[in-house]
């Protein structure tokens, strides 16, 4: 099953590397146009999972991922009008020169080929996926979770409709719909059709990925985000940006999951914050000056600095310096994404230049690192890597580049 599904593939990236754009943006309209006429159907595939989900005590912030809406329909189908609505990155020369002897030496963006994705109970990633990797001239297969596997088929059910309508090859999106975990082991194997692997999902699954991997991976991670409100932070202004990072969306992997708070403001932004959390129920886990401040909350562990909780769990610490929360930051994070709140402009650019972090931020919240927010239509992933690509993949993120050589007879003596 799968060799069949590489040599499509394989057979698909054929024809989609010489689509010309406007054959690529109709069909990528018509998929939009689908998703959402098809949203009755997808919604109750969707419901299959979801019931399945919480037979399975699927925690609530993995739930929220799964469903589905007939909103969350319309966004992706919204993302897909954007990838249709920007610029293809194929065929871009980059920058051309004149050798001493004539040649003329020149970058050409190219798509990378055939990319493999492995998720968890995302199905929203089922369209980013395929509209990004389209865009760029590259077949997609697709190894979604069993948690999202009638939603996943629906999806990719649709979309193979529209490509057929556009006169595309359907082959352009394919989905492994073994969700076996030696199904997955054979696919990370599949070397000979497809020319990178993206894992998506919890630190398990990235981690199983790149170790038994033999196709070269692009690894997304998982997001301990901090925010560090510092002691010349607009603190209402730190307050609501800390409830929106937290509270907003549980499950995704921007939101905030530790917060740093200097010393000297601690007793009084403290109870300013707990004030709007208590709307959402979200559990302080502090050290011991937290816990001072605030009798209810739970002593800190030291794994509580770098975990990932993807619930309404915040862990809560007091710093004394910038320097000191960078320290902390660059300890504990997981590279993703990290904010400052202040008014102190030398703190801004030192926390800017200094937290190794994909998306560093200043008086914003962590939730805006996202393919959409970014202006890229939609995402692959937010990279945590620092080869190839860093932060949201868009569409540039999924292209490689050829040299282009003009000569006149030049040979090399």
């Amino acid at each position: 099953m799968l060799e069949q599904i590489g040599k499509n593939a394989k057979q698909a990236e054929t024809e989609l590397r010489n689509l010309a754009a406007a054959v690529k943006n109709k069909a990528l309209r018509q998929a939009a146009d689908d998703l959402t006429a098809s949203s009755a159907v997808i919604l109750q595939e969707n419901a299959k999972d979801i019931q399945k989900a919480k037979e399975n005590h699927m925690p609530e912030g993995l739930l929220d991922r799964l469903k589905l809406t007939e909103q969350r329909i319309q966004a992706m189908a919204e993302g897909l009008y954007q990838l249709a609505d920007l610029e293809d990155p194929i065929g871009e020369v980059l920058g051309m020169k004149k050798r001493p002897n004539g040649l003329m030496i020149g970058q050409k963006r190219v798509p990378l080929g055939v990319v493999g994705i492995i998720y968890e109970a995302r199905p929203n990633v089922t369209a980013d996926a395929f509209g990004l990797c389209f865009k760029t001239g590259n077949a997609v297969i697709l190894k979604g979770g069993s948690d999202a596997l009638f939603s996943n088929q629906a999806i990719v059910k649709c979309i193979r409709k529209s490509l057929q309508k556009a006169q595309v090859t359907p082959d352009a999106i394919q989905l492994i719909t073994d969700t076996s975990r030696a199904t997955a082991a054979a696919f990370m194997k599949l070397h000979q059709y497809v020319d990178v692997l993206i894992p998506r999902g919890g630190a398990g699954l990235i981690r199983a990925v790149v170790e038994q991997s033999t196709i070269p991976v692009i690894e997304t991670g998982t997001g301990n985000c901090h925010i560090f409100v510092d002691e010349s932070a607009d603190l209402t202004m730190a307050a609501d940006i800390v409830y929106n990072a937290k509270t907003q969306r549980i499950g995704v992997c921007n939101a905030c999951e530790s917060l740093l708070i200097h010393e000297t403001i601690a007793d009084v932004f403290l109870p300013l914050l707990t004030d709007k959390l208590r709307e959402k129920n979200v559990e302080l886990r502090g050290d011991a000056a937290v816990c001072k401040i605030l009798p209810e909350a739970v002593p800190a562990a030291e794994e509580d600095w770098g975990k990932e909780y993807l619930d309404y769990i915040l862990s809560v610490k007091t710093i004394s310096s910038v320097e000191q929360a960078i320290a902390h930051i660059n300890r504990y994070n997981t590279k993703h994404s990290d904010a400052i709140i202040t008014k102190d402009y030398e703190n801004a650019q030192k926390f800017l230049d200094q937290v190794d972090a994909a998306a560093v931020y200043v008086n914003a919240s962590t939730r805006f690192t996202d393919g959409f927010e970014f202006g890229y239509g939609a995402e692959i992933g937010i990279s945590t890597q620092k080869l190839h690509a860093r932060g949201p993949m868009g569409l540039e993120a999924l292209t490689t580049t050829k040299y282009i050589i003009y000569g006149n007879g030049q040979v090399r003596p």
